[in-house]
C-alpha cells in the first residue's frame, strides 16, 4: 500500500515552477530519499506532502488523503531540518506533546514518552531545559518526537544533522527499525552515503523536474556510486 503519492505535481510561486510535472510514490516497509541540488524543490515537495501548500496542478497524497486533511497527518511524524522547540522547555515536556498530538493520553502517554526517551539515548536528560543542549542532542529530541506513537509514514528532513558518529549509527538503526516494523520512511538529505546505508529508493530532482526515480540499483549503473549517478543526472 502506498502512503505517499506525487501524482504529475506542479507548484508555482509567481512566474517560477517550483515543482514541474512530478510524480513518485512510497509504500509501506520502503524507504525513499529525496535528493535534489539546492532550489531543486525538495523543500516545496515537503510543504506539498505536509499541507503547508496546495500544488498547482496534479495531485498529493498522504495515507490516501489531501494532506490538508487533518485526518490524513495521523499516524505521519515528521523531523524538520531545523528542530525548534522554546529554549525553556524541557526535554520530556517536549516529547509529551508530541503524544498527545499522536492521540495518547494519561499514563499510557508517560509511559511512551519515557521508553521513548530512553531509546533515543536521552533517558537521563528528560528535566534538562532544550536551551541547555547541544544540537546532537536537540536532534535526539526532535527523533523522539517524531517517532513516538510509531507512525506508519516518517518524513526526516536532514536527520542527521548536528549528530556526531555514534549519534549518525543511532539514527540509521532507528530508520531501520521504523521500516522492519512497516513504517514508510522518506528522507530528505544532501548526505549520499546516508541515503544509499538508510534507503532503498531514490527520487532525484533537478530544476524542479524528476531527473530519475525507483530502486537505488535501477538507477546506479554498474561500478556507480549513488553520488556518481547524482553528478551524471544533475550535472557538475
Amino acid at each position: 500500500m502506498n502512503l505517499l503519492e506525487l501524482r504529475n505535481v506542479t507548484k508555482g510561486y509567481g512566474g517560477r515552477l517550483a515543482l514541474d510535472g512530478v510524480s513518485f510514490e512510497l509504500a509501506e516497509g520502503s524507504a525513499l530519499g529525496l535528493l535534489g541540488p539546492n532550489g531543486a524543490g525538495k523543500t516545496t515537495a515537503l510543504r506539498l506532502l505536509l499541507g503547508f501548500a496546495a500544488p498547482s496542478r496534479g495531485e498529493v497524497r498522504l495515507r490516501g488523503r489531501d494532506p490538508r486533511d487533518p485526518e490524513a497527518r495521523r499516524g505521519v511524524g515528521f523531523l524538520p531540518e531545523r528542530v525548534s522547540l522554546p529554549e525553556r522547555a524541557r526535554v520530556a515536556s517536549a516529547v509529551r506533546l508530541s503524544a498527545g498530538l499522536a492521540g495518547m493520553r494519561g499514563a499510557d502517554r508517560d509511559a511512551a514518552v519515557a521508553e521513548m526517551l530512553d531509546y533515543v539515548g536521552l533517558g537521563e536528560r528528560t528535566g534538562d531545559r532544550i536551551g541547555d543542549l547541544s544540537k546532537g542532542l536537540r536532534q535526539r529530541v526532535g527523533f523522539a518526537m517524531a517517532l513516538i506513537g510509531r507512525p506508519a509514514l516518517l518524513l526526516l528532513d536532514e536527520p542527521t544533522s548536528g549528530l556526531d558518529p555514534l549519534g549518525i549509527r543511532d539514527a540509521r538503526g532507528w530508520i531501520q527499525r521504523a521500516r522492519d516494523e512497516g513504517a514508510a520512511v522518506l528522507v530528505s538529505s544532501h548526505g549520499l552515503s546516508e541515503i544509499e546505508r538508510t534507503c532503498d529508493r531514490v527520487a532525484i530532482l533537478h530544476d524542479g523536474q524528476l531527473a530519475a526515480s525507483g530502486a537505488i540499483a535501477d538507477v546506479v549503473r554498474e561500478n556507480e556510486s549513488l553520488e556518481d549517478a547524482f553528478v551524471r543526472l544533475v550535472g557538475e
